[in-house]
């Protein structure tokens, strides 16, 4: 409009952005169920980082954002009910920690539990070793884990756990497993649960999605055999109704 109106003689953004940005985006795809199940047996049984075994698992098994998982307190865990209340996350910028809504309306949830999730929940709770002073962060108190300085751990701490781990793993094994990062276990648990035919409104809750077309688009990475067994259940399925039919 200015060139146009004549008080600038260029556009001075005429020009495609790819030629000055570097797309270094990665795509991030979830590890396969082989790849979960090993890893999670090595940390389990690693002397050093079997300390982190119940939260990865947690991580991996309920598709929880990291800062949903940080900023979850005693009082959000209901093991009567066998379910988990997420309404706020814990954030860090900088050196500043502090408590913000969940990421959008349909972050704040009750999740559900599944048995193996509870225990490591209820062995969480049972071996918490609060400070004397419980930190108090924008009016929350009771947060499940800390660092060495007694701080609530972040984002970062599991980051670190995570990259360190599988680096050991690497060095360890000859056959390497892929970089896991926390957004990796949120996705491979969306893969897995659309790979075992979850509704996707349903899975779309338990995500915490504001848009089904984000959790839709998990299926984009279903690969031939899941294709396939999709068509030999319903053509199993067909099969026997004409059978009763005959």
């Amino acid at each position: 409009m200015a060139v146009d109106d004549d008080i600038l003689r260029k556009n001075p953004f005429e020009f495609q952005l790819a030629t000055v940005v570097v797309n270094d985006a990665v795509t991030r795809e979830a590890i396969s169920r082989k790849e979960e199940r090993t890893f999670l047996n090595f940390i389990k049984l690693d002397p050093h980082y079997n300390r982190y075994y119940d939260g990865m698992y947690i991580l991996f098994k309920t598709g929880m954002r990291i800062s949903e998982f940080t900023g979850l307190t005693v009082r959000d865990i209901d093991l009567k009910n066998h379910t988990v209340s997420i309404n706020h996350q814990l954030q860090k910028t900088g050196t500043k920690v502090y408590i913000e809504e969940t990421k959008t309306n349909a972050g704040t949830r009750v999740l559900p539990l599944s048995d193996d999730v509870y225990d490591c929940f209820k062995r969480i709770l049972e071996k918490r070793n609060p400070p004397k002073i419980e930190p108090v962060i924008d009016g929350y108190s009771g947060f499940l884990f800390f660092d060495k300085d007694r701080k609530p751990m972040v984002a970062m701490h599991w980051e670190k756990y995570f990259q360190h781990a599988v680096d050991k793993y690497n060095r360890t094994y000859k056959v390497q497993i892929p970089k896991i990062t926390l957004h990796v276990c949120r996705h491979t648990y969306c893969s897995n649960m659309a790979k075992s035919g979850m509704n996707p409104k349903t899975l779309q809750y338990l995500m915490g999605h504001s848009d089904i077309g984000v959790t839709l688009n998990t299926y984009t990475h279903l690969k031939l055999e899941d294709a396939q067994k999709e068509v030999n259940k319903i053509v199993s399925i067909n099969a026997k109704k004409e059978q009763k039919e005959a």
